[in-house]
């Protein structure tokens, strides 16, 4: 799965943010808390919209499930290290990918929403990938651990996409792919879960 994954995303984690991560640990787990909480409500969200759709209620209704899992342990890790859970403001990363969401025809933007899906998923393991070995061991564990759901996640997202599309989605995707590593590989002055280059 992970090989899949590097395949489908454009560009690598910068060495930077990795660096930048390791520095700031609590803040990274802040965001991650956020991230799992939007996620579970992405899932939500979709199934308030899509009752039609049983493959996606079934799908979805699980990755909820394990989103909200996943931040409950988050917030269990903080609250374990001290780490307050402050609001923080959102990154620009998730804005940019639904800057290209189609917004006139409604199945397109469902697929649309699918593929960023996707995106966001495979970049969050190929993060836990990297970072895994270089946190102390609790952490690396967790982060480690979340490979396989989120790996999962991605291939849900992206079976769905192509499920709903009549043709091929290869040039849908490779415009999020694009867009995407722009997001990753450029000058963020944020520091977050799924932040650019550190400015």
């Amino acid at each position: 799965m992970l090989k899949d994954i590097h395949n489908f995303l454009a560009c690598e984690t910068p060495a930077e943010w990795i660096e930048r991560a390791l520095d700031e640990q609590c803040l990274l787990l802040i965001d991650h808390a956020n991230c799992e909480k939007k996620a579970a409500s992405t899932a939500m969200n979709l199934m308030y919209l899509h009752t039609e759709k049983p493959d996606l209620l079934t799908k979805m209704s699980q990755l909820a499930r394990e989103e909200l899992l996943h931040f409950q342990q988050v917030v269990e890790l903080m609250r374990q290290r001290d780490v307050r859970y402050v609001r923080l403001s959102p990154s620009r990363y998730a804005a940019g990918l639904r800057s290209l969401f189609n917004k006139q025809d409604n199945n397109q933007h469902l697929i649309d929403t699918l593929i960023a899906g996707a995106f966001i998923e495979a970049r969050s393991c190929e993060r836990f990938e990297k970072l895994e070995p270089l946190l102390d061991k609790a952490l690396g564990k967790f982060y480690g651990s979340l490979l396989k759901s989120e790996s999962r996640h991605f291939q849900d997202y992206l079976e769905l996409a192509r499920s709903y599309s009549d043709g091929d989605i290869s040039a849908r995707v490779k415009l999020f792919a694009t867009t995407e590593a722009e997001l990753i590989s450029s000058k963020d002055t944020q520091f977050r879960f799924h932040s650019g280059l550190p400015a």
